[in-house]
């Protein structure tokens, strides 16, 4: 199981606004053209994230903005804001064993809570990475390519 590319989709997403927002109006399309998506599902994103409370979206062409600074945001608050994985559980373990077989009948008790503790782990490290860490890094690495460039 794999968390849904709509969670990296959303980070790229805040980025953008927050780097762009002085500058452009950052609507749907403008924030399209970063991802390299159809509109449509920007769109959607937006929609997720304004129901969490992440983001604020003005009707029409007014743009997309954050809701409060990006240090008030964690990689966790948006894991929370979409669907990126199947009824928030990141693994899915196959639903019919064969239960006259020892490993079959087994293998869910072992594996269910191991795998919990693991996305457990996952998580409490993304709470750890604010939104202000992604930016920080997001502008290094473009200092760096424009150094690079001169």
């Amino acid at each position: 199981m794999r968390i849904s590319s709509r969670f990296t989709i959303a980070v790229h997403v805040l980025m953008c606004i927050e780097t762009f927002k002085h500058d452009y109006k950052v609507t749907s399309e403008f924030l399209a053209s970063s991802v390299n998506v159809n509109p449509v599902v920007i769109r959607r994103l937006l929609q997720q994230l304004k129901r969490a409370g992440i983001v604020r979206v003005a009707r029409g062409s007014g743009g997309a903005d954050t809701a409060r600074s990006l240090d008030q945001f964690t990689m966790l608050d948006v894991y929370h804001a979409g669907e990126w994985v199947d009824k928030g559980k990141l693994f899915h373990v196959h639903e019919n064993p064969n239960s006259r077989c020892p490993v079959g009948r087994n293998i869910h008790g072992v594996l269910n809570t191991r795998l919990e503790n693991i996305q457990q782990v996952m998580e409490r490290e993304m709470e750890s990475v604010t939104l202000r860490d992604i930016l920080a890094d997001m502008q290094e690495r473009i200092q760096e390519e424009d150094v690079r460039k001169n």
